[in-house]
């Protein structure tokens, strides 16, 4: 039996999350469903040496530099040839049965270019993993607060709003897992290696959609999600500007420089509101507000990175 799906698994120092990862793919590549292949970015925990030893079966990548992780998924599909392409960061574990749920997914969808399993967070809530693309619309919808209106909330999929239970088109996901049919891929290049690290999965998916291969979330398929396991390594508290940075790069390299400031624009004035009054009430009451005062103060400075000269947004990727 030829193998489905060929999984891409890029790695750097997780080594037990990824012999985690390993494991829960081993009963559908038993199965002849699977082929897998770890593309290791130079790790230093012996995260290669764990893939040669205890999983002699993977097709092991030892990089000896960091490709990033569009790079890395990128080599392994121009050495496979499998109907899918599976995308998988180290600290994902797939629940039995997840691989099956998204392949009928498919077969009910069958012009879904990628699917998307749940993912669960280490406190067993589910992430939120699926989102619109970044627009003016979607901008002024959450400064008008319409994440408190749950169906238009739903229906932008906006944090605390959307119904993770509910399986749907949608335009784009986090690359922790993805299922990608192999002609949606190659219909839209694969990963843009010059979006080195974040966004590159916003980048995918826009692609995906531009060429007529939407995105299919399949809450039935479920992964947990070490999130963010990585790149808490390289960069700690700093990781969600840096995302957001990044985004607002790609919007600007994507979409151009009217888009990018609009969005920014909206998205800074409504935190500059909201930290304003956070800040007044928090010198006249206690509890919440101090923290809101903080909260939004820090999204202050998250989009106020979309405003930085776009030579300084353009080095971003």
């Amino acid at each position: 039996m030829s193998a489905i799906a060929a999984i891409a698994v890029v790695s750097w120092n997780t080594r037990d999350l990824l012999e985690r990862c390993l494991r829960s793919l081993t009963p559908e590549t038993d199965a002849g469903v699977l082929e897998v292949w770890v593309v290791d970015n130079a790790s230093t925990d012996g995260s290669a040496d764990l893939v040669r030893n205890e999983f002699p079966w993977v097709n092991l990548v030892a990089s000896d530099e960091n490709l990033g992780f569009g790079r890395a998924v990128n080599l392994v599909a121009s050495r496979t040839a499998t109907p899918w392409l599976g995308i998988a960061n180290a600290d994902i574990r797939l629940h039995a049965g997840a691989i099956r749920e998204l392949l009928a997914a498919a077969e009910r969808d069958p012009g879904a270019g990628a699917l998307a399993p749940r993912l669960v967070l280490p406190d067993g809530t589910t992430q939120h993993s699926v989102f619109a693309f970044p627009s003016p619309r979607v901008a002024l919808a959450v400064a008008a607060g319409a994440a408190r209106r749950p169906r238009v909330g739903d229906r932008l999929l906006l944090p605390g709003a959307w119904d993770a239970t509910r399986e749907r088109r949608v335009p784009w996901a986090v690359a922790a897992f993805l299922l990608v049919r192999r002609e949606a891929w190659e219909a839209a290049g694969g990963f843009d290696e010059d979006q080195w690290m974040y966004a590159e999965d916003l980048d995918l998916g826009w692609r995906l959609a531009r060429a007529g291969y939407p995105t299919r979330y399949v809450p039935g398929a479920v992964a947990d999600h070490e999130h963010e396991a990585s790149t808490s390594q390289a960069w700690g508290g700093e990781r969600a500007l840096r995302w957001q940075r990044n985004s607002y790069a790609w919007m600007l390299r994507r979409r151009g420089w009217v888009l990018t400031r609009t969005i920014a624009g909206i998205e800074f004035a409504n935190a500059t509101v909201r930290w304003a009054g956070a800040a007044a009430l928090a010198r006249i009451r206690s509890g919440s507000w101090p923290r809101r005062r903080d909260r939004w103060r820090w999204w202050m400075r998250m989009h106020r990175t979309g405003l930085e000269r776009a030579s300084a947004l353009r080095e971003r990727r």
